[in-house]
């Protein structure tokens, strides 16, 4: 004989309570992970600026940067050269790599010692970790597009 007064839950209950909590954790996840992709966008962002400072600061010394705009020099240059040119005078310690440990891209108008610079781009691939033939201009609103600025700008940035 059943009581009238049954306690507990039922099974349909318990899964229904289950399957809210998961969908509730799986939005918080998503969330999270959108969080982390912003914070290295953001981190990336900060160290470009910082170094585009530097190097600004050093080209205003040497008299040799006066460009501005939507430029992407064409030669590559080492990370060490960046180090040798900026560190210690305009900047304690330059960044290698952007927020998802890889490496950033040093571009100039003109090789090291072949004269001075007079435009320079800071690349990062972002979060696919490939960088781009051409860039569009303005804000992008994938986390796997390059983030690029060249001579006092952004290029192409996250959105907001």
């Amino acid at each position: 004989m059943k009581s009238k007064h049954a306690r507990g839950f039922t099974l349909v209950e318990l899964l229904i309570v289950v399957a809210i909590i998961a969908i509730l954790a799986a939005i918080a996840m998503i969330n999270y992970f959108n969080g982390i992709q912003r914070a290295r966008q953001r981190r990336t962002m900060a160290d470009m600026r910082g170094i585009a400072m530097a190097w600004e600061a050093r080209n205003s010394d040497m008299r040799g940067y006066n460009a501005a705009g939507f430029t992407l020099p064409a030669i590559e240059i080492p990370s060490s050269s960046v180090d040798l040119l900026l560190t210690p005078t305009y900047m304690r310690s330059v960044p290698h790599v952007d927020g998802w440990t890889r490496a950033l891209k040093f571009n100039l108008d003109e090789g090291i010692g072949a004269g001075p610079a007079q435009s320079y781009a800071i690349q990062s691939a972002g979060a696919d970790g490939v960088f781009q033939t051409s860039y569009t201009q303005g804000p992008i609103n994938s986390f796997d597009c390059d983030i690029v600025y060249s001579n006092g700008a952004f290029i192409t940035y996250p959105a907001q």
